[in-house]
């Protein structure tokens, strides 16, 4: 097989020149498991970190994380590439690419200030105009004092849902709710001196504004709004996961504060295009998968799974069944997220990637064998690979092994029929090792290739 390689260049204190290619055994095979050779540098650039392919045409797009741009570059030969168009800017650190299906556009994550890239791609596949998603929001964060005295001014109307996003006692808000007036909108705003004309109780309302209404109304409000609850803990397959948590290494993290105690930065790390016309990409600083409606004109926000605090999930791959398995860089688990009936995603299970994992290891890469069976986790600091069998429907993840991965600071790593490579950022150099398709388990490296800090393995075309 054929790889093109992206690594760290001198900017981000790495050796690599730009995107070069190497060959795994055969060139024209599809086995990766034979003697690993490089075949040259196709395309001088600086840190092309990241690289992803047109499902049609033979361009190659590469995540510039130093300059914060992405590039198209078009293949010029059998071993080489040359610049496509012009290069768009995307955003700091931009360090991950996803290419539609169908070739229309592409998606990028930028870790540097956490922006989610929607590019068009033009006929020849060269970048068009990028358009930004939504800023994410950080589901941990300590909403700011709600302005009670605002609300009192002029006409005297408040929005009952901004209240909540302010921070207000939703208990507070539902007592002076629940019979005192029948001229409520129930879309959420109310009339404070309305209420009063109403006969409610001054004191009642002075005492919800100052939140101090000690009446139990929680389900009573939020039903009528139309709310879900402020706690991203309220969905029951995460208090499972919580409850049952048990702290000792292997487990699930518990719940470790409700808030952090400093604005955490946004950092955007990857997209995954899904069935359905969604598109899931994670957020490592804010502790989120974020799912999108895509179309070619760009990306809404259709609604959002949140993880553990302080979990950071970073890549993510698509099983064959339709769960959706999430790597998280800084816990070092795989969570399992299951499509619902009404089409929204959510937390239904997760493991740690190996109960033998070191305490600092950071999660890398996660990619699947080819049936499906057996996932594989890379871990940064013990420079492992963890093995994990998917059981019954995929809803369920069991530890197989942790192996070495033959290198330091194992970036990322491919997964084929006969071998996984692995690529050592660390270490300047790519190895092979042998895969055992009946376990699951990859053996010792057999063959070592020299290259300068590499950080993406992609077959061509």
């Amino acid at each position: 097989m054929k790889f093109w390689i992206g690594g760290w260049g001198p900017a981000q204190g790495g050796e690599s020149e730009g995107i070069s290619l190497i060959t795994a055994g055969e060139a024209e095979s599809t086995l990766s498991g034979g003697m690993l050779a490089h075949r040259g540098l196709a395309a001088a650039a600086e840190s092309p970190s990241w690289l992803a392919a047109h499902p049609a045409h033979d361009v190659v797009y590469a995540a510039l994380e130093a300059d914060g741009r992405i590039a198209a570059f078009a293949r010029t030969g059998d071993a080489s590439l040359a610049r496509h168009g012009d290069a768009v800017e995307a955003g700091a650190a931009v360090c991950h690419i996803a290419v539609a299906a169908d070739g229309s556009h592409l998606v990028a994550s930028c870790w540097g200030d956490g922006r989610v890239v929607h590019v068009p791609l033009r006929a020849d596949g060269s970048l068009g105009a990028p358009n930004l998603g939504d800023p994410a929001a950080d589901p941990y964060a300590t909403a700011p004092e709600p302005d009670f005295a605002a609300a009192l001014e002029g006409e005297g109307t408040v929005d009952a849902q901004d209240l909540l996003r302010q921070g207000a006692d939703p208990t507070d808000i539902a007592a002076l709710l629940a019979g005192e007036t029948t001229r409520t909108d129930w879309s959420g705003a109310m009339d404070l001196r309305a209420l009063v004309d109403g006969d409610a109780d001054p004191s009642r309302i002075a005492a919800m504004l100052a939140g101090n209404d000690a009446d139990d109304g929680l389900a009573g409000l939020l039903a009528a709004l139309g709310q879900g609850a402020a706690d991203p803990y309220d969905d029951p397959a995460v208090r499972g996961i919580l409850d049952a948590a048990r702290a000792h290494e292997g487990d699930i993290l518990q719940k470790v504060t409700p808030a952090p105690s400093e604005p955490r930065p946004s950092r955007a790390h990857s997209a995954l295009f899904l069935p359905g016309g969604l598109v899931a990409t994670t957020d490592l600083g804010y502790d989120l998968v974020r799912f999108w409606r895509d179309s070619p004109r760009g990306l809404a926000p259709h609604h959002e799974v949140v993880l553990p605090f302080g979990t950071g999930p970073r890549h993510l791959v698509l099983h064959p069944s339709g769960y959706l398995y999430v790597l998280t860089e800084f816990s070092g688990e795989v969570f399992v997220l299951g499509r619902r009936p009404d089409g929204r995603w959510a937390l239904q299970s997760g493991t740690a990637a190996s109960g033998a994992s070191l305490p600092g290891d950071t999660g890398a890469e996660i990619a699947r064998s080819r049936d499906g069976e057996f996932l594989y986790a890379g871990l940064r600091g013990s420079d492992t690979i963890a093995v994990l069998r998917v059981r019954g429907d995929g809803g369920v993840l069991d530890q197989v092994a942790l192996v070495e991965a033959g290198v330091a600071t194992p970036r990322h790593h491919f997964v084929g029929r006969d071998a996984v490579l692995v690529a050592g950022q660390g270490s300047n150099e790519i190895v092979s090792l042998p895969l055992d398709t009946r376990t699951g388990v990859p053996a010792r490296p057999r063959y070592r290739l020299a290259v300068g800090s590499p950080t993406h393995l992609l077959p061509t075309r």
